[in-house]
């Protein structure tokens, strides 16, 4: 049995993890009859790595509690990881193509704005700069 501190040091993630995981139900440790400590087994030790790994793909907290209710009902998880998976690589592709298309606007608008001066705001313009920026060529809002 171990500690929340030697779990978190096994795992090599701070004590205070351990307790949040624990607080939403990720992990399952025992009490001490004596002092009340919570005791976590060797298979919460695992069920943190399989939280690391999962989060180190993108899962959000709550489709990992998804996927450890399927497992703890005897289902596989894999289709809805599968399902997951390739919808967050969707969005994932969207988000990126909607950061280059901004990246192109901000280096074209940068480069409109090499020679013009720096002007005062007169009541009718806040900032010329972006008010005089045109959109980059092929991008798209």
């Amino acid at each position: 049995m171990l500690t929340v501190n030697q779990l978190a040091t096994r795992s090599n993630v701070t004590a205070n993890v351990v307790r949040y995981y624990t607080r939403r139900g990720l992990l399952h440790p025992k009490r001490h009859p004596e002092n009340d400590y919570r005791l976590y087994r060797s298979d919460d030790a695992q069920r943190l790595r399989f939280i690391q790994q999962a989060k180190s793909l993108g899962f959000t907290l709550k489709e990992i509690e998804t996927i450890l209710e399927r497992v703890g009902n005897g289902e596989s998880a894999c289709p809805l990881v599968r399902r997951q998976l390739k919808q967050r690589i969707e969005e994932n592709r969207k988000q990126i193509e909607a950061l280059q298309a901004l990246q192109q606007r901000m280096e074209y608008a940068l480069a409109e704005w090499r020679y013009l001066p720096n002007l005062d705001p007169d009541g009718e313009h806040l900032c010329h700069l972006i008010e005089s920026s045109g959109e980059a060529p092929d991008a798209k809002n």
